[in-house]
Order: C-alpha cells, then structure tokens, then sequence
C-alpha cells in the first residue's frame, strides 16, 4: 500500500511518497523535490504545469498564474480569453503530483493524505477536495499543517513530546503566516490555539524589495519603471515577469549570502542588495508574525518557556533575521530545517489515519481533457460551470500519531504432562500399593502365629 501526501502551496507544491515497508521518499519533477504551483494556459488548450509553465510565462503573462491558492476565494480565474473555476485550475497541479506518483509507484496509490492550514473553514476544504477528485485521485484524507508537522517531529526527529506536553509551530511560507500550538495526547496531536495573517509570506517580501528599489531607480528612471510595475503590453509584462523572478532569487540567495544583485530589464541596470536592507525591507511584517505567535502562545495559556519547543517550517522560514527575532522577543531559540518546505508533508504520511474514505472515487477529471504524455492536459478548454459539491470527510482536530511497529514474539510452550491427563500411571501406582498393604499383613500374621 503506497500513501501519497501532498503539500499544495502557494508558491510550490511538494509531494512524497510513502511505501508499504514504511520508507518515505520525495517525488522529483524535472529532478527536483519541489514544483511549483504555477500554471500557464495554452492557445492550444493544454495546460502547463509547474517550470514548463515559468518558461512559457514570457510568452504572454496574460495567460499564465504564479500563484492559483491565493486565489481560492475567486470562483475562477481568467487566463488569456478563457475563464477556468479555481478547483479545475488546482485539479491540474495535483494531477501533475499524481502522474509522478503513479509512476514511480507503478499504481495510483491507496491513499492521499492533503495537508491545509489550520484556519481554513469548510469551503476551502471542500475546494482543496474537489480540486483532488478532478485530478483522479482517491478521496483525501485532510491534515492541518500544524498536526503534520507535529507528527514529523515526534516520528522523524525522535523529538521527546511526552503526553501532555505542547510544541509551537511558525508556520511561514509564499502566502500567508500561521502560529499553531499543539499539545501531544495518549492518542495524537490536538489544536490548543492558532492564530495567522493572511497578507504576510514570500511574496509580500518580494513586493517590499520592488517597493524599495522603486525610491531608487522609480526617481531617475520614472517612465521606464513606472511602465514595469503597470504593464499595458506583453513586452512590458515580460518584463515585470522577469523582475519578480530576479527579485525572488535575490530574496533566496539573501539567506546565504551578504549581498546579491537584482537585474531591472528595460533600465538595463543590475541593482545591489544587501542581507542588511533586506532585514530592514522586512522587519515590520516579521515582527508581526513574532507577535502572532506570541498571542497564540499565549490563547493556549501558556509561557513560551512551558514549550517543548518552536519549530519554524515553511520556505520563507529560511530567512535569518527570523530566529533572532524570536529568540530575542520569546526569549527562546527556534528550531531550524535543512528542507522546512518538506516537513509538513512528510509528517502527513507518518500520521496515523483513520479508516480509508468509502466508495472513494478513481475518475480521471471530468474536464479539461484527457492528459498527453508530458504531463500537460489537452482537449477543449474546461466547462466555467461551477463544479459538484464534494461528499466532505468528517472535519478532526485530533489525528493520532503513527505508532512504531512492534515485534511479536511467543513464548514456546513447556512440554508437561499433567497427572490427570495419565489416568493409567493413577491405576497402576494404586495397584502396587495394596499388593504391599497385602504383603505386609500376611508377613505379620505368619509371624505372629
């Protein structure tokens, strides 16, 4: 039995693959771990998924999304001259995840495990579901990202969360921020607060770096950036395109490095940036987070201290200034990842689940077409109509952790023969003690006599 979890963000989606011996392995595109959620609609009809769609998106932005979850509460989407319903738009990144997934497995796998942030409601989860159901997967098991990476903690890291002990999670990644606190219990995780901000992630601190460039280069170059940040044309959306993809690499090298350069096309000037100016650049929306996650801290009725510990995940988690902000403020030291973007989702498949979801259904998506070789849907563009309601698992707050399989041993029996199980040894021993009784009375009588 293979379990498939996924991690659909906002910038990038990552998937693993969880086999029947237990082994846990990423599932690579284009030889990475990491997709990203980016869709681009063809004047074909097909849809490109992931760094095909990046590539294309030069060729008219119009047609093309960096970003579809931020736009889950739109209804639907508008690429090129075609309007597409949110959920057909997801279904196309997770039917990316589940080809790959497929075939490295050999089959769909059993079970699909979907993580979502904590604070979603009912409507985005019956969104995330349906989206899964057009895609061709089973039924999804839904899994708050707080949970899952809980469940990665204790089950990967070995981290000691005794019953009744609680963890803090910062959760940080392209689009929005949440702060979780869980507490362990004798059979899982439980939610104790959460709170969020929905405008604060990657993207927001790319924003702030164009902004900061802009007091620069926006006064001596005015027309040429006031054309790149409001484009009329396709040469000018490449443009912005191509800004924003430099800036998000800046950003990214930024956590490495001390400085990096930004390319501004059509000004045809390379820009210096500095870890300091970006620190500063996003110092306020960080330091509302800091306050977010002290709040939640602090709804659980609890001390920072009183914590196992804080766990940062999410991509935009990377970033330096973050820990030191938390340490100072919370007086406590984060815990840090190599791959944060990974942990969520692979603690989704250590969860323990509940029973597999009945009748789950193995259509491929009832629109878009049927899928080519590469990957990319064609056939005639998906109905705008709005997609059937989804039959919705029971919401759980309360998942329980994936026990550590047990040996079984048992004992080899004692070979015994019990007496009363040997009726003939009884008879036989009886009969030889009355021949003795006999023997000796006789012997008495004749010597008496």
């Amino acid at each position: 039995m293979h379990v498939l979890g996924i991690d659909f963000g906002t910038s990038n989606t990552v998937a693993v693959l969880r086999s029947a011996d237990g082994r846990v392995r990423p599932l690579l595109f284009d030889g990475a771990p990491i997709l990203p959620s980016a869709v681009y609609y063809n004047s074909d009809g097909r849809m490109l998924v992931g760094r095909d769609a990046e590539r294309n998106a030069r060729m008219d932005p119009a047609r093309f999304e960096p970003n579809p979850k931020r736009r889950i509460d739109d209804g639907s989407l508008f690429l090129g001259t075609s309007e597409i319903p949110v959920p057909q738009v997801f279904a196309y990144v997770l039917q990316q995840v589940a080809l790959e997934a497929q075939r490295q497995a050999g089959q769909m796998p059993s079970q699909v495990r979907l993580t979502h942030p904590a604070r979603w409601g009912e409507r985005r989860r019956s969104i995330l579901v349906d989206s899964a159901r057009l895609a061709g997967l089973p039924a999804p098991q839904l899994i708050p990202e707080p949970v899952a990476a809980a469940s990665y903690f204790t089950s990967v890291l070995g981290t000691a969360v005794p019953p009744g002990r609680s963890l803090a999670i910062y959760d940080l990644g392209g689009g929005t921020f949440d702060a979780t606190v869980v507490r362990r219990t004798q059979t899982g995780f439980e939610v104790l607060a959460e709170e969020g901000i929905g405008d604060i992630g990657g993207l927001d601190f790319d924003h702030g770096i164009v902004e900061h460039l802009g007091k620069t280069y926006g006064a001596s170059h005015p027309e040429d950036w006031r054309r790149l940040l409001n484009p009329t044309d396709d040469r000018d959306r490449r443009y912005r395109r191509m800004l924003y993809e430099d800036v998000r690499g800046a950003k990214e090298t930024l956590s490495r490095t001390a400085s990096a350069d930004i390319h501004l096309p059509a000004l045809e000037v390379d820009a210096h940036l500095t870890r300091a100016e970006f620190e500063e650049i996003a110092r306020p929306p960080l330091e509302r987070t800091v306050d977010c996650l002290q709040r939640a801290i602090g709804s659980a009725r609890m001390n920072p201290a009183d914590l196992v510990g804080i766990f940062l995940v999410g991509g935009s988690s990377r970033i330096p200034a973050i820990s030191q902000l938390i340490h100072s403020k919370l007086g406590v030291p984060p815990q840090t990842f190599e791959q944060p973007e990974t942990v969520v989702v692979e603690g989704a498949v250590r969860a323990a689940s509940g029973p597999a979801p009945a009748d789950a259904p193995q259509t491929r998506p009832t629109s878009g077409g049927p899928v080519s070789p590469s990957g990319a849907m064609s056939g005639p563009r998906p109905p705008v109509s709005a997609p059937a309601a989804p039959q919705m698992l029971p919401p759980q707050t309360n998942y329980q952790a994936a026990p550590a399989p047990q040996p079984s041993y048992q004992a080899s029996p004692v070979a015994k023969r019990p007496l009363h199980q040997e009726p003939a040894v009884l008879v036989t021993g009886a009969a030889v003690i009355i021949l003795c009784v006999v023997f000796v009375v006789l012997l008495v009588t004749i010597l008496n006599s």
